[in-house]
């Protein structure tokens, strides 16, 4: 139903790799090396300079093409400025995720003009693969041993996180509804059916932000285990709530329509047929890398493309599928370390290119306009966010530590939350293109913000591997 990047460790990060992988924490991950020295930094400012500087050159003499060259062009001038950019950003402790993102904006329609509509339109199916590897990945992440010494957790902070942020936003956006464009004159009914669904996009997290923060900083650690397994499942927890959302509202926006118990229905045959092919695809996905265990990349590319579509056309969620099927293959095989650096060598590409799209993407004329409103629902979902933490993990008798940052990786909203707005578009045409439009705004300040207040608590809590070089579990598990 909805749509929504690591070489060995260095030495310096060497000895927290093995209690990590005792843990069934992941394995260490690529990027994040030894700090870089100013020449370094210096080389990649000039680097970045020049190659903005000669394709503003080129694209002014030789006007954008719309075709196949065009795109690849587009492709390799994102990937080498998403690229430079990470490190650029690196000496500001900013994530990798910011350098793409903001390559991306500076690169795109709205900046330079250097990589057109056209071209962000065709690079953007590449977040079909990239969303197929991140739930791959994040279900591969999940083991076993780590639900069950944290189900009590996970169970209290879903269920508080969910209630508490669904109903604060819900009454904002009822209240503050004079202050929305297309909400302003609707009727009171209406105007109620319109916050429930503002309050569904509220509970949304990204999974793709996520990962690639934890791809990049090699975080080992509570934080970092428990954000993962809870943006995971609370993936499906979304998938449920918006099914039910979307039947129980339409009386209230389509005067003299019904609720229709076919949703529900629907939902059901949704979410268990795509736990049954998930299931299915990850044993697959075992025998073969046991029994043959070559050209995964191709298997990643068939899965991302082919597959998700099959699995679009027959109403199952793709999203859940490869979720499913990455812990089957970590869980239930000993294929499961094969998997994830299988997966991260396909997206540490993938993922550069997905962020850096997602940034020329940002529609920003768009964000001035609508930039008041959307800090305020952003604003009050982060506060909310954070108080509903607190409650949810004092409930659960959750570590000081993780009653202190648990909620950083909540923020972020991307893929999902962008997937199931144009949900709730299709299923209500009455509300026009006004709803999805202040969706993509609360998502530009998140997508931004987001990732930085994330790998902002991995740091202060000892988990990533720059800072467990520098001694800083040793305080860590003292706080703890």
């Amino acid at each position: 139903m909805i749509d929504e990047g690591r070489a060995a460790m260095s030495a310096a990060a060497a000895p927290t790799a093995e209690p990590a992988l005792q843990h069934g924490a992941p394995a260490g991950r690529h990027h994040g090396g030894a700090p870089k020295g100013p020449l370094n930094h210096l080389t990649h400012a000039v680097a970045l300079v020049l190659l903005f500087g000669v394709l503003y050159v080129t694209t002014r003499a030789v006007p954008h093409g719309h075709g196949p060259a065009g795109t690849i062009a587009s492709i390799g001038f994102l990937l080498l400025a998403g690229t430079l950019a990470s490190e650029l950003v690196e000496p500001l402790r900013l994530p990798h995720l910011s350098g793409y993102i903001l390559a991306g904006i500076l690169a795109g329609p709205h900046v330079f003009n250097l990589v057109d509509h056209h071209a962000v339109e065709e690079i953007s199916r590449v977040n079909t693969l990239a969303l197929a590897l991140i739930a791959l990945a994040g279900g591969a992440e999940l083991r076993i041993e780590i639900v069950k010494k944290s189900v009590k957790s996970l169970l209290l902070n879903n269920l508080v996180q969910t209630v508490l942020v669904f109903v604060t936003m819900t009454g904002v956006f009822f209240a503050a509804r004079s202050l929305v464009p297309f909400a302003a004159d609707l009727p009171l009914a209406a105007a109620i059916g319109v916050a429930i669904l503002w309050g569904v996009i509220a509970i949304t997290r990204s999974p793709s932000a996520v990962l690639g923060i934890l791809s990049q900083t090699r975080a080992t650690g509570p934080v970092a285990m428990n954000t993962l397994a809870f943006v995971m499942t609370s993936d499906i927890i979304v998938i449920i709530v918006t099914a039910i959302a979307l039947a129980t509202v339409r009386p209230l926006i389509e005067p003299g329509t019904t609720m229709s118990m076919h949703e529900i229905e629907l939902l059901g045959r949704e979410v268990l047929g795509s736990i049954s092919i998930g299931t299915t695809l990850g044993l697959a996905l075992a025998v073969y890398m046991r029994l043959i265990g070559r050209q995964l990349i191709l298997v990643f590319v068939a899965l991302g493309f082919g597959a998700t579509e099959v699995l679009r056309y027959l109403r199952f969620d793709a999203l859940l599928v490869f979720v499913v099927a990455g812990f089957v293959v970590a869980n239930l095989s000993s294929q499961g370390e094969k998997l994830v650096h299988a997966v991260e060598d396909a997206a540490s590409v993938v993922f550069v290119l997905f962020f850096a799209t997602a940034g020329a993407h940002l529609d920003l004329p768009l964000l001035r306009l609508m930039w008041p409103v959307a800090l305020l629902f952003g604003a009050t979902r982060a506060l909310v966010t954070w108080v509903a933490s607190r409650i949810g993990s004092r409930l659960a008798d959750d570590p000081p530590l993780l009653r202190r940052w648990a909620w950083c990786g909540l923020v972020s909203q991307a893929g999902l939350t962008l997937g199931i707005s144009l949900t709730i578009e299709r299923a209500f045409p009455s509300l026009g293109a006004g709803f999805r439009s202040l969706v993509v705004g609360c998502v530009a300040l998140n997508e931004v913000f987001g990732p930085i207040l994330f790998k902002y608590a991995l740091d202060r809590a000892g988990e990533t591997a720059v800072e467990a070089s520098r001694g800083s579990l040793p305080g860590v598990a003292a706080r703890k």
